[in-house]
């Protein structure tokens, strides 16, 4: 130090005041001391952007929850406040039919499938786009074995499923129709599988006899092809009812034979003609021509919304016959033709009753 001159004094050194977030590390140190990234420049901007903090995941929101909630409310819209339940049901069922757990008879009647899958279906047409009118369903009994006997018509047999919900959806006791078909139904595939689910047998004695003698309640229709193929300008006038087969089965098991007249099936699908080389070739009974079919492809096998009325007639009791009488063509006969024309004049008689058919 040279004389005469003052010792110069070393500026004193300033602290940085301490972070207000200890907890936040700076960047480019793991135990919260500031780093290179911290004293260069920007270093300010960094410390600031450190301190900011992301909205919580749950916060955001979720599309598929979203898309949950609606579909949940959406059901519980349609189907009620039940909906949980139903959906729950829903479940169940599927869960049986995968593993196998549900019971069908002896001739592959499955009940639950009916009641979960093929009703409800039929039920739409029935109620909504058909209409139908059901009349003297007391008629039939709570229980026990009884043969229905109906007219058929309407070029595809939709009157029978019809018939069948009816009786279900309107009789107290919800009794299931087990219904007689023709061989060509068990042909069919996919067919044959969902008639035999839904109750359906072959229409031979043999099997009338053994559900009769079960105490089910069994449906025929005893025009069978003849009926359901015949022209517009013939409906509602019944053919032949066969040699009277299901009136022998009545007797023998003693079960009362219940007139039913089916109106409105006619207008479904008016038969103008038939595609008979075709029907031929594919050997089919008839292949039908309407006014909508085949013109509008696809959209000409959708049945016109016609009005329906089927009405079940007073039993015709068989117990007292005897099983004998059953041998007796005469006695046969007369029977078949007694049901054949109480179905005739009833058919008459809702006809002036249901007036325009589409009203």
């Amino acid at each position: 130090m040279a004389d005469g001159q003052r010792p110069r004094k070393r500026p004193a050194t300033k602290k940085a005041p301490p972070r207000t977030n200890p907890a936040t590390p700076r960047s480019g140190s793991a135990d919260g001391q500031g780093g290179p990234a911290s004293n260069g420049p920007g270093g300010a901007d960094a410390a600031g952007q450190g301190e900011r903090t992301e909205p919580a995941a749950s916060a955001r929101p979720n599309p598929i929850e979203g898309l949950l909630t609606l579909g949940g409310q959406a059901a519980k819209a349609l189907l009620g406040e039940e909906a949980d339940e139903r959906l729950a049901e829903g479940l169940a069922f599927l869960r049986r039919r995968m593993t196998g757990e549900y019971d069908v008879d002896l001739f592959g009647f499955d009940k639950e499938f009916t009641e979960a899958v093929l009703l409800p279906l039929l039920r739409l047409l029935c109620r909504y786009w058909f209409r139908v009118e059901v009349r003297g369903v007391e008629n039939i009994p709570a229980e026990g074995a009884a043969l229905l006997v109906a007219n058929h018509s309407g070029t595809i047999p939709v009157d029978s499923l019809m018939t069948q919900v009816a009786v279900h959806d309107e009789h107290p006791s919800h009794r299931h129709l087990r219904m007689l078909g023709a061989d060509l139904v068990f042909r069919l595939p996919v067919v044959a599988d969902v008639a035999r689910k839904s109750g359906t047998t072959l229409a031979c004695n043999e099997d009338t006899e053994r559900l009769l003698g079960a105490g089910e309640l069994v449906g025929v229709w005893p025009e069978g092809f003849k009926g359901v193929g015949k022209p517009f300008a013939e409906r509602y006038k019944l053919q032949r009812f066969g040699r009277g087969g299901f009136v022998s089965a009545a007797i023998r098991a003693g079960a009362p034979i219940i007139p039913c007249s089916i109106v409105g099936a006619e207008e479904i699908y008016p038969l103008i003609g038939h595609a008979e080389p075709l029907a031929r070739l594919l050997g089919l009974p008839y292949i039908p021509i309407t006014p909508t079919f085949p013109w509008l492809g696809p959209l000409g096998l959708i049945p016109l919304p016609s009005k329906w009325i089927i009405q079940f007639g007073s039993p015709i009791p068989t117990d007292h016959l005897g099983v004998g009488s059953a041998e007796d063509p005469m006695l046969v006969f007369d029977l078949t033709d007694r049901v054949r024309e109480t179905i005739q004049h009833t058919l008459y008689t809702l006809l002036t009753e249901r007036g325009n058919p589409f009203r």
